[in-house]
């Protein structure tokens, strides 16, 4: 338990061989119960998973009270196995429904990689365990130690970034792909796991539908870990893919949040911005093509689309100011 709320832990683990172990070793104190889940592994990962579940399991002493009252969780390390390979949303969605099964206050997410150290796990879920916000994630942006984070993937994750805080609507929280997570029992329980994406585009449409629902988001500064591992992410194939999905997600708040729940008049200004936007571009680049001649009609068109939306993003960024937690105070090192 942490702060008295019990917590839980889903450990997402594809072909993590040399890496699991570890991690299921190293489990911080307060987690009650984790739930190590193998993607559909096609190395020696689910072997180690056992090994390691098992020796945890033998040295655990029972004791962590339930919510509800009574009995206690019978074993610390709980192996879950897929058949085959759903994508690394699909494992915490697994993970998410034991937790709230089990009645667990508190869930975080470690990385099967070796990536999330018990300090970091201790940071992130703490503005759950406080009551300060239903969902926490880490920002290695913050971090006084980004630069430990390759080149490429910096200016990824600030393109991610931009693009997530549009979709999202939570204007100041970074880094959507990082790992670290924690949410509460409440959020999971509002939350329809059946409907989220299963892929590495997992964190951010959970971030649009944490916002639909009036969640409150703790963004918490953390150190960036790098040690061997192998990232499995295809960037050909996964910007297309997560920009689709962002997409899709941005059109759907838009409607669920300001126009199917409640009224805000922020919807049409993105689309009529949009619209003009669209035309004037377009316009604009006929004109030049075929040099006919005067372009201020299609330039000033286009400039106020732009204007419109902009406003549409102000008008966002103030209806949400309320849902963000931001937790950079990082500490040094011993």
């Amino acid at each position: 338990m942490y702060r008295g709320a019990t917590v839980g832990a889903v450990i997402p683990a594809y072909n993590e061989e040399g890496f699991i172990g570890e991690v299921i070793d190293t489990l911080p104190s307060f987690v009650d119960r984790a739930y190590v889940v193998d993607d559909g592994s096609t190395d020696g990962t689910w072997q180690e998973i056992q090994r390691h579940a098992e020796r945890a399991n033998e040295e655990w002493q029972a004791g962590a009270a339930r919510p509800d009252g009574g009995t206690t969780f019978d074993r610390r390390v709980v192996p879950i196995r897929h058949p085959r390979n759903r994508g690394v949303g699909g494992a915490i969605t697994t993970g998410y429904r034991r937790a709230l099964a089990d009645g667990v206050e508190v869930t975080t997410v470690i990385s099967g990689d070796g990536q999330t150290e018990p300090d970091i796990v201790e940071r992130i879920i703490t503005p759950v365990c406080d009551g300060r916000a239903e969902y926490a994630k880490g920002n290695r942006l913050r971090g006084r130690d980004r630069d430990a984070m390759p080149p490429f993937r910096q200016f990824g994750n600030f393109v991610l970034s931009l693009l997530t805080k549009i979709a999202s609507g939570y204007w100041k929280v970074a880094d959507p792909q990082n790992g670290s997570t924690a949410i509460s029992r409440e959020a999971l329980a509002e939350i329809d796991l059946d409907s989220l994406y299963e892929d590495y585009g997992f964190a951010n449409d959970l971030l649009v539908r944490l916002n639909v629902h009036g969640m409150r988001v703790a963004d918490v500064s953390r150190r960036a870990v790098y040690k061997n591992e192998t990232s499995h992410i295809r960037y050909k194939t996964f910007v297309p893919r997560l920009s689709k999905l962002l997409l899709r997600d941005f059109l759907w708040r838009l409607r669920a949040k300001y126009l199917t729940d409640d009224f805000h008049p922020l919807p049409f200004f993105y689309y009529a911005g949009a619209f003009a936007a669209s035309v004037g571009l377009t316009s604009l680049f006929r004109r030049i093509v075929r040099r006919d001649g005067d372009a201020v009609v299609s330039l000033t068109l286009f400039l106020f689309g732009w204007l419109f939306m902009l406003l549409a993003m102000v008008f966002d960024l103030k209806e949400n100011e309320d849902l963000q937690v931001l937790v950079y105070d990082l500490p040094d090192r011993d």
